[in-house]
Formats: structure tokens, C-alpha cells, sequence
């Protein structure tokens, strides 16, 4: 893979042939220890091999992920600064948390996707399916509280969950994952939404329970867990991830790290420690990943057409 990063530089013309010639700051919008800063370590480490100069991920967090993107948004667009987010970035601004919008950056392209996305149950809840959920907050609307962090990823889960059921749940806006969690084991709220790979060892260990996954198709990687389309819900949401310069960021400094993605989601060992916390290597290029974006935007709007935030 070394070999094939300098081929595909040479064969460039000099003028990239210098890209990169320092360490390339990668800003995770988000805290420590969530999936986005999850996936952008894995990630970080083997793009740092392909392109020769450290890839370092710096955790900028602020107002959904807003904070980092606009700082990503204002950096020198000469390739030395690269945002890493996902969905939420259309969330914010369908909200209108926000009037930064993925098309405002140079995308680089998508890395990976995340089809186990799930919704988890405490393990002495009275809720085994999905069903068991529906019927509940029928019976107590507005009653069920579910963990979320409003304008994320999470928060689309809920609203889009809602109105597929024709249900009304809480939405409460504890902030992370470790707070999520925190709250289902005091009981203090009914439902999470999240990343399977985040919660698999309470899953394991019996403390929680999943009662369905938003992919199209069980995912191979957790087979037992049906997912909501089996269960009668038309609802099936992936979680993308994808790495954007600031506007005006040469097209081939772009080229060149998305080359370097492209590489490694085929290494591998970079595919193997993302299945590890269930993560699907997915390669798209800048010009498929904006198209793929703009796909999942339209569907977004669909879903939270006439919810207020």
C-alpha cells in the first residue's frame, strides 16, 4: 500500500507530490470515546501509514458538532485540516441548530457506515419487542423518556420512530453516550438509541437488552438482532462517515487523501478492527459520497417534516 500511495502521487505531477508534507489535524466535532471518535482513531492510525505523516485526531466538541465543523469551516484550506463527522451535521441544520451544511466543505469521501444501530432496553425492562414499545407509549403518551442528544443522529432515530408509530416518547437530552448509559442503568429513562459495538459488553454481560436494529437487512455482524422492518416498521437508517476540507482545498490535496481512504478501506487489518465494534468499511469517493449525502438529506427532511424539535 506504501508502494501505491507513491505511484498514485508521482504519477500526479509534482505539484501534489509534496502533499502532505506535515501532520494532518483530524477534528472529531464530538467527545472521547463515542463511536465518531471511535471510528476516527481506527481510521486515523491506518490513514497515517498510507499518507506518511501523522493523521492526529483532535476532539473538538461544542453545540452537536457544531463548534467543530465551524472551525474546520474557517482553517486554511491547504489540506492540513479535515473534519470527520456523520449525519448529524444534517440534522443540526434541518433543525436549525445551524446554517453549516456538508455542501459548504470540499468532501474527501466516506469511509464507513454504520448499520447497527439499535435500540437497547434495560435487562429487567417489560419490553422484549419493539411492539412491546409501540403499545406503551400508546397507552402513556409522552410517558417513555429516550436518551438522546438533541439534533443527533439519535434524535433523528426518535423523531423518525415516532412518526412511522404514530407514537409520542420524550426525547431526553442527556448529552453522551456515558450519560445514556448511565441513565438506563439507574432506570431513569426507558429507551437508548446507540451504536451496538458501544453497548456490547452490558448487552453480553445480561444488563441490557436490544430490541431491534435500524439496518435494511440483519447485519451480519450481530445476526440475532432483528431489525425493525422484520418487526412490522418501515425504518431503516445508516449511519455514515465522512472526512471534508475546508472550501477551496485544491482538488488534488482532496485527491490524494481520498486515495489514501480509499486504500485503506481495503486493508485488511483496518477491516477487521472496525468489525470489532461493528462498523462496515464502506469506500465511496468525494463525487458518490456528496450524491449518497444529498439522498439521505432528502429523507431526513421527509421524516421530520411537521416535528418540532
Amino acid at each position: 500500500t506504501e508502494m501505491a500511495a507513491e505511484n498514485s502521487q508521482e504519477s500526479a505531477g509534482t505539484s501534489r507530490a509534496a502533499y502532505p508534507e506535515k501532520a494532518i489535524q483530524l477534528i472529531v466535532p464530538y467527545g472521547a470515546g463515542g463511536d465518531t471518535d471511535t471510528n476516527a482513531r481506527v481510521l486515523s492510525k491506518y490513514l497515517s501509514e498510507e499518507l506518511g505523516q501523522p493523521v492526529v485526531v483532535s476532539n473538538v466538541t461544542g453545540a452537536s458538532g457544531v463548534v467543530g465543523s465551524q472551525q474546520v469551516l474557517e482553517a486554511a484550506p491547504d489540506g492540513y485540516t479535515v473534519l470527520f463527522n456523520h449525519p448529524t451535521m444534517l440534522m443540526n441544520s434541518l433543525l436549525g441548530l445551524t446554517d453549516i451544511s456538508y455542501s459548504d466543505f470540499e468532501n474527501a469521501g466516506i469511509a464507513c457506515l454504520d448499520d447497527a444501530n439499535v435500540f437497547v432496553v434495560s435487562a429487567d425492562s417489560p419490553y422484549e419487542t419493539l411492539d412491546d414499545i409501540i403499545t406503551d407509549a400508546q397507552n402513556r403518551p409522552g410517558q417513555l423518556r429516550f436518551a438522546t442528544s438533541i439534533g443527533s443522529f439519535t434524535h433523528l432515530q426518535i423523531l423518525a420512530f415516532q412518526q412511522k408509530t404514530g407514537t409520542e416518547i420524550t426525547s431526553a437530552d442527556l448529552g453522551d453516550m456515558a450519560a445514556y448509559v448511565t441513565a438506563l442503568l439507574g432506570n431513569q429513562i426507558e429507551i437508548i438509541g446507540c451504536q451496538y459495538g458501544l453497548v456490547k459488553d452490558y448487552i453480553e454481560s445480561g444488563k441490557f437488552r436490544c430490541v431491534g436494529v435500524l439496518s435494511e437487512e440483519r447485519n451480519p455482524l450481530i445476526p440475532d438482532v432483528p431489525t425493525f422492518k422484520e418487526q412490522g416498521i418501515d425504518l431503516a437508517l445508516s449511519k455514515f462517515f465522512f472526512f471534508a476540507f475546508p472550501k477551496g482545498t485544491p482538488e488534488d490535496i482532496v485527491n490524494v487523501f481520498s486515495s489514501a481512504i480509499e486504500e485503506v478501506c481495503r486493508n485488511e487489518n483496518y477491516i477487521r478492527e472496525a468489525n470489532e465494534v461493528l462498523v462496515t468499511p464502506t469506500y465511496m469517493d468525494p463525487e458518490i459520497a456528496v450524491a449518497y449525502i444529498a439522498e439521505n438529506e432528502k429523507f431526513y427532511k421527509e421524516n421530520l417534516e411537521g416535528i418540532n424539535p
